[in-house]
């Protein structure tokens, strides 16, 4: 069965509703929304006759959600949330002749794609790129993702994955570390948290006793290993492009050792409904292109 436009609610007896539920208050909603108080209760009131249901009841003066208004709040909030996403897009889509939406490992978004990211857009005038930090795999388009960076293995339902490159990591330090004469063996070791075979592989490769691999510090992103190592807390293990400031200014050193390839590599993730699309497919493009240029 589908419903007749008359029979859709108001959005201003919408917008009324989640204000109320907020606040708590009738007056305080309509001092945000610039009604009066007799304003809101009566497009509340609509609502609950066109809905018919009771979305609030009166309690000591107060008006506190029904259980009913306790299940509706959130679908509202969303569809509130996305009016004012797709208001707000249009809105700034002026002279802009596509969008790209990219979701991104955070570590790898702020320290690798944002310094290249700009030659993209420079080869692609008026577009407009919204990027977010997200891990693990989810619904690209439910989220409304183009394209996204993955590592791991080559597997995401729904879409696509290709080939990027794999993930070289080293062993580095603090130079005051270093010049403190600890041999590398002795130092305290910093892990990632979801990487906690990285150390004992890495030991085992060069001939040395794995089982200490797992002691030291643990922390849950790249950007904290990274701002750890260079406090001096430690040795890391660390991908080499995500540290090419820090090797290039001496900030953070190599420990000897040789470097280790880890079991999973980075993929660039497109999903399926998104496969013909040529902004996507141009990023897709660009990014294997500056995937080569990292140093080994």
């Amino acid at each position: 069965m589908k419903l007749s436009r008359s029979q859709l609610p108001d959005l201003a007896a919408l917008q009324a509703f989640e204000a109320a539920a907020r606040h708590g208050s009738f007056t305080r909603a309509a001092v945000e929304l610039n009604l009066t108080q007799s304003a809101v209760s009566r497009q509340v009131k609509d609502l609950e006759t066109q809905l018919g249901i009771a979305l609030f009841e009166r309690v000591r003066q107060r008006i506190v959600l029904s259980s009913a208004g306790q299940r509706l709040r959130p679908e509202i909030e969303a569809l509130l949330a996305g009016l004012q996403h797709l208001t707000l897009r249009a809105a700034s889509g002026r002279d802009v002749t596509g969008h790209l939406s990219v979701a991104t490992l955070p570590t790898f978004g702020s320290r690798w794609l944002m310094p290249r990211l700009p030659g993209f857009l420079q080869a692609h005038p008026g577009l407009q790129v919204s990027v977010t930090a997200r891990q693990g795999a989810f619904d690209l388009i439910e989220a409304g993702v183009d394209v996204a960076v993955h590592y791991g293995k080559p597997v995401w339902p729904g879409a696509s994955c290709t080939y990027l490159c794999a993930e070289t990591v080293l062993a580095v330090a603090a130079p005051a570390v270093i010049d403190a004469g600890t041999p590398p063996e002795d130092l305290p070791l910093l892990h990632l948290v979801s990487r906690p075979m990285l150390w004992p592989e890495w030991l085992e490769a060069q001939g040395k006793p794995a089982a200490r691999g797992f002691q030291g510090h643990s922390f849950d992103q790249f950007s904290l290993l990274i701002e750890a190592a260079l406090a001096g807390m430690g040795a890391a293990l660390l991908p080499t492009y995500l540290i090419e400031r820090e090797l290039q200014a001496g900030d953070l050193c190599p420990l000897g050792g040789s470097a280790l390839t880890t079991e999973a590599a980075y993929h660039v993730v497109t999903p399926d409904e998104r496969a013909s699309d040529p902004v996507a497919a141009a990023f897709r493009q660009w990014i294997i292109t500056q995937v080569g240029r990292l140093p080994d």
